[in-house]
């Protein structure tokens, strides 16, 4: 199939030849066709899979051919992201297909001057592309309505959940009006991202693809065992056999990111720290240097997990195993794309049997390894369930990752309490 069977624009046909591309990945296929008949989509499919141009493109050809211009402090079409990272991407992905439309894409996050995304609403936009968390404080602020958003994308419904934006999404959805068209697209599908989709859809298409659990095929996966201790040693070992080559290193913590990078650096592997107590600036310009190949090191917490496309990173090194087994599946996920070839290296140690087991199961195998331990066999011990970290959720200022609280963030405890239950979810540390 080739896009030009599914109903496109001839417009932003042209747009996506001259983007080179022609021929739509699954989830674009089985998605497009639906949301240009004006239905309610909700799409699985793991992160890396097209999701972007899946919605982007029947939402942009609405757009253009309903008349007039936005309102004062309204938006025609509104894409929540779970993290600033995603939200200028999506961004980037679709300036380019709305060339020639005269369509305005705006973006709202945390991290950044309130009071310069307000003048950017003055006028109002035609696609904007906020964090939950600075949403609400503009709206607060009655620096926009919702009142006129026809649109509604979700994208990475579920790490936003992860994130604790739940309430935010909540309250969140009081502010849309009832008569409009939601595309959500989610990695999985839990009870509370049942709950989310009861929330914003009505009567929805359900397309699939990537079924959650399936790595890329060409990420040469391995697992090494080995102690706390030995980790960051044989780190370096690894990354002096491969210089030149980009790794992107995962730990489950902030303070353990920064940690280890100093570490590294004093290897002699210097590169940068990505995560959600860094300013903007100082994420953009990681990002920025590690694409552009100015440093060949990024250790980043799951922040840069999901969503961020990334090119050319040949190496991805779980230097902490993930406590979501989903969420190693997101992070390996960052190598081997656009066909190209990747590895993913995992680090074990002891206390973390239970988070490999649970990873293998997800898989349905086990992982080839390449470092034994004397205690890599052993039976995985009991672990105690982390507590909810996160925030955004629990906040009208959505103080958490992507909110507008930025580095001065604070968990927020509600989160913890989806739905007024008691029930906690198990997070990926703190991001």
């Amino acid at each position: 199939m080739d896009f030009d069977m599914l109903g496109l624009a001839p417009a932003l046909l042209d747009r996506l030849k001259e983007a080179g591309l022609d021929t739509p990945t699954p989830i674009q296929a089985k998605a497009i066709p639906h949301a240009l008949q004006g239905r309610d989509v909700m799409g699985l499919a793991q992160t890396g899979t097209g999701k972007t141009i899946a919605f982007g493109l029947p939402m942009l050809q609405t757009l253009v051919a309903q008349p007039g211009r936005p309102a004062a402090r309204t938006a025609r079409a509104l894409v929540l992201a779970p993290t600033r990272e995603l939200a200028n991407q999506i961004a980037e992905s679709l300036r380019p297909l709305a060339g020639g439309s005269k369509l305005g894409i705006t973006v709202v996050t945390g991290g950044v001057s309130a009071n310069r995304q307000i003048n950017r609403l003055e006028r109002g936009v035609d696609v904007l592309i906020a964090t939950p968390g600075r949403l609400i404080d503009l709206i607060e602020q009655r620096a926009l309505t919702l009142a006129d958003t026809g649109i509604l994308v979700l994208d990475e419904a579920d790490q936003m959940l992860d994130m604790g934006f739940i309430h935010a999404l909540r309250k969140i959805a009081r502010f849309l009006p009832a008569e409009r068209q939601t595309m959500l697209f989610s990695a999985t599908m839990s009870k509370d991202m049942n709950e989310i989709a009861q929330t914003f859809l009505t009567s929805p298409i359900r397309v699939e693809a990537a079924p959650p659990g399936k790595p890329a095929d060409k990420v040469e996966q391995e697992v090494r065992f080995l102690p706390k201790e030995d980790k960051v040693a044989h780190l370096a070992e690894l990354m002096a056999a491969h210089r030149g080559e980009r790794a992107l290193v995962f730990t489950r913590t902030k303070h353990g990111a920064d940690r280890l990078m100093r570490q590294l650096d004093r290897a002699g592997f210097p590169g940068a720290a990505l995560h959600g107590n860094r300013s903007q600036n100082q994420r953009d310009r990681a990002l920025k240097a590690f694409v552009d190949g100015n440093i060949m090191v990024l250790v980043a917490t799951d922040v840069a997990a999901r969503g961020i496309d990334i090119p050319e990173v040949e190496f991805v090194y779980n230097y902490e195993l993930p406590n979501i087994p989903e969420t190693y599946v997101h992070r390996i996920g960052r190598t081997a794309r656009a066909g190209r070839d990747g590895r993913a290296v995992a680090f074990c140690a002891p206390d973390e049997l239970e988070f490999l087991h649970d990873i293998q199961k997800m898989l349905g195998r086990k992982l080839p390894v390449t470092l034994e331990a004397s205690w890599s066999d052993a039976p995985p011990p009991p672990a105690a369930k982390p507590k909810r970290r996160g925030g955004g959720g629990g906040r009208p200022g959505g103080r958490g990752p992507g909110g507008a609280g930025g580095a001065k963030g604070k968990p927020a405890n509600s989160a913890a309490k989806p739905g007024g239950s008691n029930r906690r979810r198990r997070t990926s540390g703190t991001r």
